[in-house]
């Protein structure tokens, strides 16, 4: 016996050092509980008895069908933290009465803290809607990366989310304007990720869309173009009247009078119910500068080159 107390100190001290080396040994063991809460009710199959009880028309028996797998992701949002350290995100993170989460959360040093699997539904999004989704939770990959909401995001986060997104588009195979940021969704109460956040480069990696910038500087809008003559002499004929369909086929760099910015808006996936709010966030996004200002000719022409590339 005296043999065997020295080895069960040291089977002892072992656990104690591995259970201090992890600050988050706690909740880790109480997100195992809850994961194996869930994976319990997944293996709840329908009996007879239970639907007895149902007032709807069942079948004598209940019948398994043998092909299915898992829901996948089909979008990923990014998100900042808007708080002052990533160890804060993580403890915000594991506090049951915060009902926030995320599936990855980016430290600045380029740390990848991943927090819940990929399968399961995490709290990031919120109330939002895109295009035609109204629970984007359900169906999107959440990534907080540190940063209080003003300040650069640094090179080591960027390289490590791109590596992530790499993984995680070829893994769920989602389709490139499926990588959305935050306001997107929720136009009229987020602004993440902030103006700093790198879009361009990102859509230059296949994760987001990005205009054609030479493209943009060579459209005009339909009153800058046609100019009316003021020595023509108007006749009252249809010789003098000009056929939309056709001007943009000879002249497709011309926006036309009647371009519809919230229907442009909406072809993106932006929710227009709140039209101003949904062009600040299409501003966060695209055009990243003089965000306080009204929606401009700039503005526009971006918007207009952006939408044909989602219809």
């Amino acid at each position: 016996m005296k043999k065997l107390i020295p080895v069960f100190y040291l089977i002892m001290a072992m656990a104690i050092i591995s259970c201090g080396s992890n600050p988050y040994a706690k909740t880790n063991r109480l997100h195992k509980k809850q994961a194996m809460a869930y994976s319990k009710q997944l293996q709840q199959f329908p009996t007879p008895e239970n639907q007895k009880e149902s007032a709807l028309n069942y079948g004598d028996y209940w019948v398994g069908t043998t092909n299915f797998n898992l829901r996948k992701p089909n979008y990923v949002v990014i998100h900042h933290t808007a708080q002052d350290s990533v160890g804060q995100t993580l403890t915000t993170f594991t506090l049951p009465r915060t009902q926030v989460s995320s599936h990855y959360v980016i430290a600045k040093n380029g740390e990848i803290f991943h927090m819940l699997n990929d399968y399961y539904r995490a709290w990031h999004g919120g109330i939002g809607k895109w295009g035609n989704n109204t629970d984007l939770n359900s169906s999107s990959l959440g990534i907080e990366i540190d940063n209080n909401g003003k300040e650069e995001f640094t090179d080591l986060q960027i390289n490590s989310l791109i590596e992530l997104l790499k993984e995680i588009k070829e893994k769920y195979s989602i389709p490139d304007e499926n990588f959305i940021g935050h306001s997107d969704i929720a136009p009229s109460r987020k602004v993440d990720p902030n103006a700093n956040f790198p879009w361009k480069r990102l859509a230059e990696e296949g994760f987001g869309f990005w205009y054609d910038e030479a493209e943009v500087e060579n459209l005009k809008l339909e009153a800058e173009f046609f100019k009316p003559n003021p020595l023509a002499i108007h006749f009252n004929n249809r010789l003098n009247t000009r056929i939309p369909f056709i001007d943009k086929l000879v002249f497709p760099e011309v926006i036309p009078a009647d371009f519809n910015v919230e229907n442009a808006l909406k072809i993106i996936g932006f929710d227009t119910s709140d039209l101003e709010a949904a062009k600040s966030a299409f501003k966060l996004h695209f055009i990243q500068k003089d965000l306080d200002q009204p929606f401009g000719k700039h503005d526009l022409k971006v918007l207009y080159q952006l939408h044909k590339k989602y219809l």
